[in-house]
């Protein structure tokens, strides 16, 4: 198996403890503008369509072009680095995500503003893969434990924190630029990642020597991944029922080819041995049900407030608040419990997610305060932020160097696929409950209930789940 080499000029990274987490800091804050970006324009929208007009879908698109280009080109991210090695990819992506940020900010009209969008995202699917195994690029194996307990609460509270920073940049009006602003921002954070990177993020060998794509499974993929994502970002219609159903054999499909094409020795699109882990099926079935109850939550919860309370975008965002606090919160306890409870402590904060979203349908009422749901929401962020901690451990945590590109990408098209699902599912939910006139009141109450069902079943998927210690002797390099 090829070994990893790390340029002279660069072995001060692995050698000096401090410079490798300012490398590994780049690394993540790429992650962070993803996370960002993928929520931040649903705060918003009211802005952007009173700047640049436009009808209700394309409000919709803005936001779903940049999810949809993201799933279908996650796979060919994913394999880009292990061809051409994680550094040179990582940086290429951050680059185009910059550029494209910046496009973004500079629209005159909806078209050009859901294009660079879409931009964003197959940018964004460059980029993402890449970190997953650049922790063990950067780190000695004796490191690469307390990265991933960075890395799963960095995750999750960049997920929630979305609309409150959305909301921040809108009020602040900075330079009168308004909504542009929620995009203007990631142009000096980019620059940033790209010296960071460029000067300390080691440059390894590519894990794979092939430098040919699989071209039939990049057209597999992609086909199968817009037919299943696309009608969950945009609606219901008869027709988007047929894409559905289109999806399945198409991704069947796909997955048959795989598996020939590396039983037979060619380069395939992703690498068969992370379906072959327990660490890894079960991590990524249990990743789904948790990460379907987070993303239809946080919609529903953000509309619930802006239209049936009546609240502004910055106090939407201020009434989220303590969810964010609890996730930092919970990622540090878990951080410190892991290490003696193992898996026990995800169950420990489903338990917490849970009971917040328990606790939430009991204060949601008319005219309610963000005190009011101050300690419900701390309660139910503080769980997730305790489920992230050892998640991304135990599901990437046995995979072999090689596959780390296609396990990689696996994982973030699932999260795409988690998060759409449950939007498309209890947003549906939170949609048909509303009456003529709108009660909001009684379909938040039922959204709520119906995430923290979710979460039970998240919490009996839990078992399927290997203790963090088990995946470490299932590494192959």
């Amino acid at each position: 198996m090829t070994q990893l080499v790390v340029a002279p000029a660069q072995q001060t990274v692995r050698e000096k403890h401090g410079w490798r987490w300012v490398a590994f800091s780049a690394a993540l804050a790429a992650m962070v503008i993803d996370r960002l970006d993928a929520t931040i324009v649903n705060v918003a929208a009211p802005s952007i369509q009173a700047s640049l007009g436009g009808s209700f879908a394309d409000l919709q698109w803005t936001a779903a072009a940049y999810t949809l280009a993201m799933a279908v080109t996650l796979l060919v991210g994913g394999r880009l680095g292990d061809m051409f090695g994680r550094k040179r990819i990582l940086l290429l992506g951050v680059a185009g995500f910059t550029a494209a940020s910046v496009l973004c900010a500079l629209s005159v009209n909806q078209a050009m503003l859901i294009g660079f969008r879409a931009v964003q995202g197959v940018f964004a699917a460059v980029m993402l893969p890449q970190v997953f195994g650049l922790v063990r690029d950067i780190f000695p194996p004796s490191h690469q434990r307390k990265a991933w307990v960075v890395l799963g609460p960095v995750i999750g509270l960049a997920t929630v924190a979305g609309p409150i920073v959305g909301g921040a940049l809108i009020s602040l009006n900075l330079f009168g630029m308004g909504w542009r602003t929620i995009f203007l921002i990631n142009l000096p954070i980019g620059v940033v990642v790209l010296l960071i990177g460029a000067w300390l993020i080691p440059r390894t060998a590519p894990p794979i020597e092939s430098k040919r794509l699989d071209l039939l499974g990049i057209l597999l993929a992609g086909t199968g991944m817009f037919l299943l994502v696309r009608p969950l970002v945009q609606g219901s219609t008869p027709t988007d029922r047929l894409m559905l159903l289109g999806a399945i054999p198409i991704l069947f499909l796909f997955a048959w080819y795989q598996i020939k094409r590396s039983q037979s020795g060619r380069p395939s699109l992703i690498e068969p041995g992370p379906f072959r882990r327990r660490s890894f099926l079960s991590g990524i079935v249990f990743a789904l049900s948790f990460l379907m109850a987070l993303g239809g939550f946080v919609l529903t919860f953000s509309v619930f407030v802006q239209l049936g309370l009546s609240y502004s975008p910055l106090r939407a965002s201020i009434a989220t608040l303590p969810w964010a606090g609890g996730a930092f919160l919970g990622s540090t306890i878990s951080a410190a419990l892991v290490f003696r409870m193992g898996r026990n402590v995800i169950h420990l904060g489903l338990g917490l997610m849970g009971g917040g979203l328990l606790w939430l349908t009991a204060v949601i009422a008319p005219g309610a305060t963000a005190w009011d749901f101050a300690l419900p929401l701390l309660v139910g962020g503080t769980g997730m932020g305790m489920v992230f901690v050892p998640m991304f451990d135990i599901i990437l945590g046995g995979l072999g160097n090689h596959e780390m590109g296609s396990g990689s990408a696996v994982l973030k098209a699932v999260q795409q696929l988690g998060l759409a699902l449950g939007v498309a599912v209890i947003g549906s939910v939170f949609f048909g409950l509303l009456g003529a006139p709108a009660d909001y009141v009684a379909a938040a109450r039922w959204t709520s209930l119906v995430a923290a069902c979710m979460i039970a079943i998240a919490f009996m998927l839990g078992y399927w789940l290997p203790k963090p210690s088990e995946t470490k002797g299932e590494i192959h390099e």
